[in-house]
């Protein structure tokens, strides 16, 4: 992202980058697996040796440890969605951010040159 020089435009993107931060999908911070398991039934060709069953599991930090939740099949589309908006959410902070740190340098020199000094 290109930051301007002047403090207006910043604002200007800055107010931007703000009003788009109101969402209004869930979200979620993690990363969705897929995982090899096998199935509950004792029947199964899994339990004899057979090919494994694909689940998916979301991973994620929970008080500093991670941990893993399965992902029925009906909300894997869904729970892609969530953690695709948790990552634009992230770009839109740090946007927000070196907007931020860019008006914060560049305040004093054009608080000066408003007064007319070089």
């Amino acid at each position: 992202m290109r930051v301007p020089d002047h403090p207006t435009l910043i604002r200007r993107m800055l107010q931007a980058r703000l009003k788009r931060l109101a969402g209004t999908s869930p979200l979620l911070a993690g990363s969705l697996g897929q995982v090899w398991r096998p199935c509950g039934t004792p029947s199964c060709r899994c339990h004899h040796g057979g090919p494994k069953h694909a689940a998916y599991q979301l991973t994620f930090k929970e008080q500093g440890r991670s941990r893993s939740v399965y992902v029925p099949k009906e909300l894997r589309p869904e729970v892609r969605q969530w953690l695709a908006a948790r990552r634009r959410l992230d770009q839109l902070l740090q946007e927000i951010h070196q907007l931020s740190t860019a008006l914060i340098r560049t305040h004093v020199r054009h608080r000066h040159r408003r007064q007319g000094r070089p």
